[in-house]
């Protein structure tokens, strides 16, 4: 058996690490980037298979199915929200049942299947309504695509949200696991890992955004969902084949009981008073992360009455939580601030697979007799990411090293706030492009090029390079090792929030403006406005993000195993647990005194 599990796990069990067979690792011949860049071949392939329908799909919902501008915007942010909000549920059940290995292989498997179900939907004729030419379309007599055509569509897509969501919410957690932070070689690699991860699926993107709408727009949809399967497919043989060379971390049990377990066990005790001092509370002695005032009414949660002390039942976790488990639960809640700041950008970011592409469509996309699909152009939005992620790389993170003196060199919110503000400036650019070009189109009947969108395109790339790197981060590291999967999981959720809220956006704006500002020709519409809309949310959601982020106590780390002989455990920068303990708390009063 590769992965067992069993249920609630001791917390002995944290962190065991074994190879295939259940033995613990030879590291020489397990995990690291061999390992890491099997594991990774199956998110470049879900890459491949998402970015080569989302961001070409909306052309087919309008031209092929008939389907007004608004609701395809809608069809296709909902499908992405739910991808990544099934990142959740992959990451709960990975963490909780089936390990990270069992998991990403089920959700490459589905994803496979949901994509074949694809190829079938747009390769069917039946599945589609009758042709519609020029004069017809221009006199809106198109029929639309009814819910029988749609019902296979619409369980491809959800299919492959399903197991789309069950690889992003692992396989970077999973690749991680690869690398083994204790050692000081394995931990200067694991620095790059996050880095180096997203731009190997950034060419996953380009390859799907290049090549595969080209194929789709001019060989046939079918072919170019059809060779997305056969990626998927060949990953996830690769994954299984790569058996021998990964390292495994066992499951170990719910991490969503211990939080909802603390959280009921604080209430039920809300009336006891506190221990005279911290080092009464349940297991305090045996913690495995440093206890920090924040939060203090989840300490009850951990207090022994009289009851459980008479009766030895302090290890009955029904009864009492340990410290261990509160700080955990504790760390998952600082996450939630900096987590809601962090829906904005994605917001933003979904005009680039939607109206940004509609915009295209209505552009000059020739380049002699050679015309771009304008689902291509999102090429772009790669190519500034692959960009700014080897700057990030190769040129801002050691000079901030030298800088700051930080491993780091740039922290995980400082990306996130340099990418949030990339987001505001590329909706600026882009309400003010949008003016011109319905201008211009209206009055002088001459389309713009294209090429004006690399404008958005690059900004909103250039702040996902930043942003996406430094939530991924933010939540992997600042989240309880037990929980790596589904605080990934969390990190999905505002990609998917992101997405639901720019439906919710479109549809509260298609009411209140009575449909003036949306409108399926862009040339009689207002779409400047809704661009503006967003960039004025995005600025006021920075603003928010800074409070936040200067009050984000980071995550301690934790410990290097003691001495023999020591009873202090001494954590990285060779501080006791207690020194650390004691400047916490220092930070913490310090933020309530006036």
């Amino acid at each position: 058996v590769l992965v067992e599990s069993h249920g609630e796990k001791d917390d002995s069990n944290e962190g065991t690490v074994v190879d295939f067979r259940g033995n613990p690792v030879d590291k020489s011949k397990t995990g690291g980037w061999l390992a890491a860049g099997l594991i990774l071949g199956s998110e470049l392939s879900e890459r491949i298979c998402v970015m080569g329908i989302s961001m070409n799909l909306v052309t087919y919902l309008v031209g092929d199915l008939h389907i007004s501008a608004a609701k395809s915007a809608t069809i296709v942010t909902n499908f992405m929200g739910a991808l990544n909000l099934l990142g959740l549920l992959g990451g709960f059940l990975a963490d909780a049942k089936l390990g990270r290995y069992l998991t990403v292989a089920l959700s490459a498997s589905i994803t496979a299947l949901g994509v074949i179900l694809l190829t079938l939907a747009t390769t069917i004729p039946s599945m589609r309504p009758p042709y519609c030419d020029d004069y017809r379309r221009k006199h809106h007599e198109c029929i639309e695509a009814n819910g029988r055509q749609l019902a296979l569509l619409y369980a491809a897509l959800y299919t492959t949200a399903l197991g789309g969501g069950g690889i992003k919410s692992n396989v970077s957690g999973f690749g991680s696991d690869q690398f083994d932070v204790a050692d000081p070689k394995e931990e200067k690699a694991m620095i790059f890992f996050f880095n180096r991860f997203y731009f190997g699926i950034s060419l996953g993107s380009l390859f799907a955004v290049i090549v595969l709408v080209y194929i789709q727009d001019n060989v046939g949809r079918g072919w170019g969902y059809g060779i997305s399967a056969v990626t998927m497919v060949i990953a996830v043989a690769v994954l299984i084949c790569g058996t021998p060379w990964y390292r495994f971390k066992k499951p170990q049990g719910s991490p969503l009981t211990i939080v909802w377990r603390v959280l009921l066990l604080a209430l039920k005790k809300k009336n006891q008073p506190y221990p005279s001092h911290p080092s009464l509370l349940n297991d305090y002695d045996n913690r495995k992360v440093p206890y920090t005032p924040r939060f203090k009414f989840l300490d009850k949660a951990a207090i022994l009455d009289d009851n459980c002390a008479a009766n030895a039942e302090k290890n009955n976790t029904w009864l009492v939580s340990t410290v261990t488990h509160v700080e955990e639960v504790k760390m998952v809640i600082k996450l939630l601030p900096i987590w809601s700041t962090c829906i904005l950008f994605w917001t933003i970011y979904s005009q680039m697979t939607t109206f940004t592409v509609e915009q295209a469509t209505i552009m000059h996309r020739k380049i002699g007799s050679f015309v771009i699909p304008a689902g291509s152009f999102s090429a772009f939005l790669i190519i500034s990411i692959l960009l700014f992620t080897s700057l990030n790389e190769k040129v801002f993170v050691p000079l901030a090293r030298k800088i700051t003196h930080n491993p780091q060199g740039i922290t995980s919110l400082q990306r996130i706030g340099i990418g949030l503000v990339f987001s505001v400036a590329a909706m600026v650019g882009a309400a003010i492009i949008e003016k011109e070009r319905r201008e211009i189109a209206v009055e002088k009947e001459v389309k713009i090029s294209a090429f004006w969108l690399l404008v958005q395109f690059f900004l909103v790339g250039a702040g996902e390079a930043f942003a996406y790197v430094g939530q991924l981060e933010f939540f992997i590291r600042e989240a309880p090792d037990r929980m790596k999967s589904m605080s990934t999981g969390l990190f999905l959720s505002t990609i998917s929030m992101g997405f639901f809220v720019s439906s919710l956006l479109v549809s509260i704006v298609d009411h209140v403006t009575n449909r003036n500002w949306l409108r399926n020709n862009l040339n009689k519409g207002k779409l400047n406005n809704f661009y503006w809309l967003l960039a004025v949310l995005g600025f006021l959601n920075f603003l928010v993000f800074l409070i936040l982020a200067s009050r984000h106590q980071y995550k301690i780390q934790l410990p290097i195993e003691p001495e023999s002989g020591e009873k202090e455990l001494k954590g990285l920068n060779g501080e006791t647990i207690q020194d650390m303990e004691k400047k916490a708390s220092l930070q913490a009063v310090g933020e309530v005194e006036p």
